[in-house]
């Protein structure tokens, strides 16, 4: 019957369409190129980064997900410092990995201005705006000329990191850990960094690390822009902009907390012009600095820097810029950083018990004490200022500087972690 027959030859039609198809995967095979690596403790087999067909490599990364940085580290290794990943066919996810120290000094320092972001980087970050992240060429020189000066010259923000890091442990760290017996450290870490960098840039303190946990809606809207800008980068920008479009999806979540967010900058921008208008710039001495207000009361020195450029330093646009940016560099990085490192050190109990050896012998304990806060300086590499948990109650910034010179151990393992994770 003439049904029979037709089913038949579709039957013929798939059966060499299918024998086609693996044909040529097995000459594509013998022609491909790929990364070997052998893992640790997978009992002498090898994992294969191979560029398939259609989907890339993305099949390799989705397999090794949960140990992502051992696989880029691997990667890294076995290819000389540079890996080219390939996405999906008419994705546009292609990036190019580079591990080397003189590349990545070459690209991001000695010849920067060779390397541009462009357009669709920016696309993807939005709503940085035009801060550091986003800006290229004159207008990077420039914000990163302020900053530097800001960050690493100023003595003003020196004493108010120190004493900012010390009332939050003290208000806030010191009361939850004895009170909670069980947490999540990843969040402790997150809303510790966040009041943090809050006061240090913007003069606010949320409060959002207390016992209560609380629910602070900015912060919330700040996690939820964050997840959005890594949702963008890691599909094809042909899905999330067709989601923008439609208001679906992250998109249309993006856009509620970037509003939020905003309007919420919008809000201490508008305070702190208030404040200085009625002559309280007292609040910039001592425990009241902040980058905020530095930015609205230094006029002569940002005119002066800013001249010929289109930048207005004090406009609301770039002060949102500016904060929405230092934010996100100054919570997430250390954030993940101190996470990290407790883990490490929690995973490795002979490096914790050395570690607390040398906290001991080198700044010594009472029996009567519970917590110490302490310091240690900056070596050159901007390590800034760390937390430690050791058996002692009493709070002592500078007095200790030179003992804690001592803690190789403790540096040690910071410097790794950074290199690792941050």
């Amino acid at each position: 019957m003439p049904i029979e027959v037709w089913t038949a030859e579709r039957v013929v039609a798939f059966l060499s369409i299918a024998f086609l198809l693996v044909l040529w995967l097995w000459w594509w095979s013998r022609r491909r190129r790929y990364t070997v690596i052998n893992w640790p403790g997978n009992r002498g087999r090898s994992s294969i980064f191979i560029n398939w067909p259609v989907f890339g490599m993305i099949p390799t990364l989705i397999c090794h997900f949960s140990h992502v940085h051992d696989l880029a580290t691997y990667v890294l290794q076995k290819s000389r410092g540079t890996f080219f990943f390939k996405g999906p066919w008419f994705s546009g996810m292609e990036f190019l990995l580079v591990g080397d120290p003189m590349n990545v000094h070459y690209i991001l320092t000695k010849n920067f201005s060779n390397y541009h972001k462009g357009p669709e980087f920016k696309q993807i970050f939005e709503p940085l705006g035009d801060g550091i992240f986003n800006a290229d060429s004159n207008n990077w020189s420039f914000q990163r000329r302020i900053f530097h000066s800001l960050l690493h010259k100023n003595k003003k923000f020196e004493l108010a990191a120190e004493v900012t890091l010390k009332q939050k442990i003290l208000q806030g760290l010191f009361p939850l850990l004895e009170n909670v017996s069980l947490v999540d450290i990843q969040d402790v870490f997150q809303r510790f960094t966040f009041d943090n960098i809050c006061q240090l840039v913007l003069g606010f303190d949320p409060n959002s690390l207390s016992i209560e946990f609380p629910e602070v809606p900015y912060q919330k809207a700040f996690d939820d822009v964050e997840e959005a800008v890594i949702y963008r980068h890691a599909v094809p920008g042909s899905i999330w902009k067709l989601q923008k479009w439609l208001q679906i999806g992250k998109e249309k979540k993006l856009k509620k907390a970037w509003k939020n967010f905003d309007d919420f900058l919008e809000q201490r921008i508008t305070r702190k012009r208030e404040q200085l208008s009625q002559s309280c710039r007292d609040q910039i001495e001592g425990e009241g600095f902040n980058l905020l207000t530095y930015f609205l009361t230094e006029y002569n020195y940002f005119v002066e820097d800013a001249a010929g450029s289109v930048i207005q330093t004090k406009s609301n646009k770039f002060l949102r810029d500016m904060a929405f940016n230092l934010m996100v560099a100054g919570r997430d990085t250390m954030g993940a950083a101190l996470v990290w490192f407790f883990w490490l050190v929690g995973t490795h109990p002979l490096i914790e018990k050395k570690i607390l050896e040398e906290i001991k012998s080198n700044l010594g304990e009472k029996i009567d004490e519970k917590w110490r806060v302490f310091s240690i300086e900056e070596d050159g590499r901007n390590m800034g200022q760390r937390l430690l948990r050791i058996q002692t109650r009493e709070v002592d910034f500078r007095r200790r500087k030179n003992q804690t010179r001592a803690l190789l151990q403790v540096h040690s393992i910071q410097c790794r972690t950074q290199e690792l994770y941050r």
